[in-house]
């Protein structure tokens, strides 16, 4: 690649030592890594790898990431079934580093398109809370869409400038994840054309003082003893290592556990910084006690759906219903008040009451186990069903009549609605193929 930036050229040798600068931009004349992660959340690691040839090398610093062998994997129909996030390989090492644990309160500050949010929900198992942000409404669609995707039950997803969110949420969290925008040196191979022309010094000091105002509302946010981390996909230390000596002499409440940088030619990644802070004492901070949202909808709502609930699945699955506008959502346990906040998505879009009858969401589907279910029509990957369902066309098919699942060799796609032989299909219209 011949067209790197003549100052960033500059910087790097300035920043690395002359011993590994032939290495270091030698990297961009090579194609870029590509990478897998397993969402554990819809199955067992041993259960999913053989279903993904595409598999390559584990990757060091995530336990569920791989190489990809391939340069495209987003037509597979398990990525539609949400088994999978493709992930740029060095972008997984931050999330990890917060170490969450279930039953935790969660926040992903800066979280489109989803990479690392999905990882840190993964992580969580389905306990616990997790608010996923961002401020620009088309990537926080986005966003909401990778969620409902990957079947996460317990997200909130959020579209806020930071600093809404502080003076709502101060002390809540027990874990924050800062993947703040950058120069985006670390994107140069990956979307080379879109990351070059945006490059400039001008735009690199831009994020950085953008960057600090995210980190000081942030760190509001933050509990007495929580952790943070802050990420970046650039080389520019000014958003990394100076960033990081700027914020700890701001927040003498933070103490910095651990930072790492990868640099695509030390490692098979294109690159990636993040630094681990703690919390260690309370300034400026007081409890939040905010009001809990409780579980509410009509009688007639509920009635219509417990019906649905009883000849589509095998046991009553939800337990917190919530409706408004006559649709029925499953909240997360302990989701607050969010009234005053832009959001996308609470919990699981159960479906929509109509004229009395419940309608089912595909996101209830995809948040589904197939063996819960009692109306399946089961599709391996090579069936012709699969593409003309995914395309949005009918199926042909002998299972009772009513609302069925549709499934990838046994997991769930979607929702369909058998006829007399004939299933119409209900894929999403924005998703089909």
């Amino acid at each position: 690649m011949t067209n790197l930036p003549e100052q960033f050229i500059k910087n790097m040798q300035r920043q690395l030592p002359e011993n590994e600068w032939e290495a270091f931009f030698a990297v961009y004349e090579k194609p870029p890594h590509k990478g897998v992660r397993l969402n554990l959340l819809k199955g067992g690691r041993d259960a999913l790898k053989p279903l993904l040839p595409f598999l390559g090398e584990p990757i060091a610093w995530e336990e569920n990431g791989y190489y990809s062998t391939v340069e495209k994997v987003g037509g597979s129909p398990f990525h539609a079934a949400g088994l999978f996030y493709s992930q740029e390989p060095s972008a997984m090492c931050a999330a990890p580093l917060l170490e969450v644990q279930e039953g935790e309160r969660v926040l992903d500050l800066c979280s489109a398109p989803g990479g690392k949010g999905t990882q840190l929900a993964c992580a969580m198992n389905g306990k616990g809370l997790i608010v996923l942000n961002e401020p620009i409404f088309s990537r926080a669609k986005i966003l909401s869409q990778n969620v409902e995707r990957m079947g996460i039950k317990n997200a909130v997803v959020t579209c806020e400038l930071p600093e809404n969110l502080s003076v709502k949420f101060a002390g809540y969290f027990d874990k924050i994840l800062i993947d703040a925008p950058c120069s985006g040196e670390g994107m140069f191979r990956k979307n080379a054309e879109e990351a070059l022309s945006e490059w400039s010094e001008e735009n690199v000091a831009l994020c950085a003082e953008r960057q600090k105002k995210i980190l000081d509302e942030g760190t509001k946010m933050l509990k007495s003893g929580g952790r943070l981390v802050y990420s970046t996909c650039t080389f520019a230390e000014s958003e990394d290592e100076g960033q990081v000596r700027d914020y700890l002499e701001n927040h003498p409440e933070m103490r910095l556990i651990k930072q790492e940088k990868l640099y695509p030619h030390k490692v098979e990644g294109e690159g990636h910084f993040a630094a681990l802070f703690e919390k260690t004492e309370r300034v400026g901070e007081w409890d939040t006690r905010l009001k809990e949202c409780r579980p509410w909808c009509t009688k007639e709502s509920e009635k219509a759906y417990r019906e649905f609930e009883k000849s589509f699945f095998k046991t009553q699955q939800a337990k917190r219903l919530y409706e408004q506008n006559g649709v029925l959502y499953e909240l997360p346990e302990g989701v607050f008040d969010w009234r005053g906040i832009q959001v996308l998505r609470v919990g699981i879009r159960l479906g929509e009451v109509k004229h009395g009858r419940f309608e089912p969401d595909h996101a209830l589907a995809l948040s589904a186990r197939s063996e819960d279910c009692k109306n399946i029509l089961n599709l391996e990957p090579e069936d012709i069903g699969i593409e003309k369902y995914l395309r949005g066309e009918t199926l042909e098919s002998e299972i009772p009549n009513g609302w069925c699942i549709i499934c990838v060799h046994g997991y769930p796609l979607g929702i369909g609605k058998a006829v007399n032989g004939t299933i119409k299909n209900h894929y999403p219209k924005g998703l089909r193929r």
